[in-house]
């Protein structure tokens, strides 16, 4: 079985593959179920009908946000789901579950004052996170790439702290 990432889905149409993901919310439709799954490189819409799959089925109603997840199904185009292409699940592996007693701090609703100062959740919208994500590393991966042509070495230098600090200070 192929194991692919999210962004990769258009190159599987019509084959059966393997995503590893994130479990972002549930929308139902009778006996249909559409979760949604998001990895670092994007959202795919699944589809999963009682009929068909009801292990599968059960497993993904009482699945909590941001669980870990292995998907296994069959890619198809689909131009009304977010990127073009879902995924027929025909079978889902939990392998972490978010307690119910502990849900992930980031919620499908509003946060109050409250939640924003004790969580630090607040200010990013969650689609946009993955991005600003990649354009901080395109940002850092130039910047090395222009100093490394420069000729310049990246050191990283140890942490200090008062007490090194004072050693090193008394050394001389």
């Amino acid at each position: 079985m192929t194991t692919i990432t999210i962004d990769q889905a258009g190159k599987y149409d019509e084959q059966e593959v393997t995503l590893k993901a994130g479990f972002y919310n549930l929308r139902e439709s009778g006996k249909l179920l559409f979760p949604i799954f998001r990895d670092g490189t994007g959202i795919i819409q699944g589809v999963c009908a009682l009929k068909e799959n009801p292990e599968a089925f059960e497993s993904l109603k009482g699945l909590t946000q941001e669980s870990s997840v292995i998907v296994t199904g069959k890619i198809r185009a689909e131009k009304r789901a977010p990127g073009g292409y879902e995924i027929g699940v025909s079978k889902i592996q939990i392998v972490q579950k978010v307690p119910e007693s502990t849900p992930f701090p980031i919620q499908l609703k509003e946060h109050g004052s409250i939640s924003c100062s004790t969580s630090g959740t607040c200010g990013f919208e969650r689609r946009a996170r993955p991005a600003i994500l990649r354009i901080r590393a395109e940002a850092i991966r130039s910047a090395r790439e222009f100093m490394d042509g420069q000729g310049y070495t990246l050191a990283d230098a140890p942490m200090f702290t008062p007490a090194r600090l004072r050693r090193h200070v008394n050394a001389f």
